[in-house]
């Protein structure tokens, strides 16, 4: 890139930097070891969401230094700061798992805060586990600062007796191990198999779902979301990325300019196209509330509803994330989708040009199988569908790649449990019959408070063979790695009235992803007799984070959003 000096008398690192006045704050910079030629430059947030709790974040921090050296061979000052992970493959199946959708707001709130603080010009952001990669690219439209997404990688698959694996066949080998059929040794020799790299889960759950949409949203740089984490070719996304924050500056080319309703279209085609996971439906909408856009859950499953799927992708197909970028990655997801009508090739993208002019030197690869032409699909209907019904008023969502046409209505009695612990016991134990429909509900964003995802319970299910045998609904959520008949983000959710909260064991439950129906076999009247005599559950967390979670937490359509959003700003701070 050409050497090119900046004005910073319009960007928001003059209020720490510039004139007389900022002596103490430039005092600061030199006891950094920095130069008045840094201080001069604008200054980058490299935003990195590093930490040692697991295998999807532990490569970030390298990432980030290439990401640093490329702001200042552009002539930018990057200036690296971390905020908090919370990962779902360790929380999971535990009080910890409350933690990990609050933490996506936290991630938010702590990036924004610190370039507020600091009054940085731009932001680079990394991120690897689920919540965190949402959580960033909200910050970024929240910010409204230019601003480029990079994703840590996918994980490598693991080899168990001659064949692939993921973490996902270990939480099912649970299930299969409660009912005798795999050893303890085997068990053992799954969980040192399964993970054996640096990288986030390697299907397409929800951290390679939401890298996924960070390409199709125009947030991240074509390619840069398909290459594994230990793959070389990450340190030089990482380096061009830095390089490249420093042209949106120039160009003054912000997050908001790229996130617009088409832009939130695209995305949720290719989380439909790609089987992606059901969290998709909870942070498009979120991010498109930090813009101001009314794109909720409802919106997100009319754009399933009419989109193909074509990525043979696990957990309902065949393939990894590292397959699918060695056929062609995301670009070539995404260009069959626009050859064929799907996408808008006119949204703008951090690259500075369209989507269509990124695409339009991708060839179509015939040598490959992991992703099908856009007319030639594994379904007509997206990998995803939207519900509704007396018991999902304000719907609610499934995953049905993968999922045979036969097992796509089911009808049963209802098995209600109050918490994921209790529902986990009795499958463990076995206490359920083939046909029933297990309901967990307190655990909305409100009631649980955090919203957990059931993978414990809906993998050991399907451990056990019974998969497609019964189904079940919560008020909570799915890991992307969940598979079967489960249905997630049913609303309004138990703790504030919700129907589901209403239903007893036995009511019967029908359910179809052909038509997209969620109800019970109860009239209106019975339904309102019922909610007369319902009372408020107390929980656990009176104070604390997830409590003050909790107090300002909206439902699972809007996003389970905390705050106003981008419709409600006076100001942005991009213009401060």
């Amino acid at each position: 890139m050409d050497a090119r000096v900046f004005d910073k008398s319009k960007l928001p690192s003059r209020h720490v930097s510039v004139g007389p006045a900022r002596a103490p704050h430039r005092s600061y910079y030199y006891a950094m070891g920095m130069t008045s030629k840094q201080i001069a430059q604008p200054f980058v947030g490299v935003a990195s969401c590093w930490n040692e709790a697991a295998p999807c974040n532990i490569s970030l921090m390298r990432q980030a230094q290439a990401v640093k050296k490329g702001v200042a061979s552009a002539a930018g000052t990057p200036r690296e700061f971390c905020t908090i992970t919370v990962t779902d493959g360790i929380a999971m199946g535990h009080q910890g798992m409350k933690s990990s959708l609050a933490s996506r707001e936290c991630i938010a709130d702590s990036v924004e805060l610190t370039m507020r603080g600091h009054c940085y010009d731009a932001l680079v952001g990394l991120a690897g586990c689920d919540k965190s990669l949402p959580g960033m690219m909200m910050a970024m439209v929240r910010l409204n600062v230019p601003s480029i997404f990079i994703y840590g990688g996918s994980i490598l698959p693991g080899t168990f007796k001659g064949k692939p694996v993921t973490v996902q066949d270990v939480f099912e080998a649970v299930g299969k191990h409660s009912v005798g059929a795999m050893s303890d040794e085997d068990l053992k020799e799954l969980e040192e198999a399964a993970c054996p790299s640096a990288g986030s889960c390697g299907a397409q759950f929800t951290a390679n779902t939401m890298a996924t949409v960070a390409e199709a949203i125009g947030l991240a740089l074509p390619y840069s979301c398909g290459a594994p984490a230990p793959y070389d070719v990450r340190d030089t996304f990482c380096y061009t990325a830095g390089e490249m924050v420093m042209e949106l500056i120039s160009r003054n080319i912000r997050p908001r300019d790229i996130v617009t309703r088409k832009a939130l279209e695209n995305a949720a085609m290719v989380v439909a196209a790609s089987g992606g996971s059901t969290n998709g439906a909870l942070h498009l909408p979120a991010i498109a509330h930090e813009c101001g856009i009314d794109f909720d859950l409802f919106a997100v499953a009319e754009i399933f509803k009419k989109t193909p799927y074509i990525a043979d992708l696990k957990p309902g197909g065949k393939y990894v994330a590292k397959d699918m970028f060695e056929v062609g990655g995301i670009p070539l997801l995404m260009k069959t989708l626009l050859d064929h009508g799907y996408l808008h090739g006119d949204c703008m993208t951090v690259t500075g040009r369209t989507i269509a002019e990124n695409l339009a030197s991708v060839k179509w690869n015939d040598e490959q199988d992991v992703i099908r032409p856009a007319n030639k699909p594994l379904s007509d209907n997206g990998g995803v569908v939207g519900l509704q019904g007396n018991l999902a008023p304000e719907g609610a969502i499934v995953k049905i790649a993968g999922m045979p046409t036969e097992s796509l209505v089911f009808t049963g009695p209802a098995r209600c449990f109050d918490c994921e612990e209790d529902a986990f016991k009795a499958v463990t134990n076995r206490e359920y019959k083939v046909g029933d429909v297990l309901v967990i509900r307190y655990e909305g964003p409100r009631g649980g408070p955090g919203m957990r995802e059931m993978l414990s319970t809906t993998a050991a299910l399907y451990g056990q063979g019974m998969g497609d045998k019964v189904a079940l609904i919560t008020d909570g959520r799915f890991s992307g790695a969940t598979r079967g008949f489960c249905v997630g983000h049913v609303g309004p959710e138990a703790a504030v009235g919700g129907p589901i909260g209403l239903i007893r064991d036995g009511d019967i439950i029908e359910l179809d992803a052909i038509t997209g129906k969620l109800a019970c076999r109860l009239s209106d009247a019975e339904l309102e007799e019922r909610r007369k005599a319902w009372k408020p559950r107390k929980t656990d967390y009176n104070s604390g984070a997830l409590w003050k979670y909790a107090q300002t937490v909206g439902s699972a359509k809007g996003g389970a959003v905390t705050h106003p959003g981008g419709a409600a700003e006076t100001h942005c701070y991009a213009d401060i």
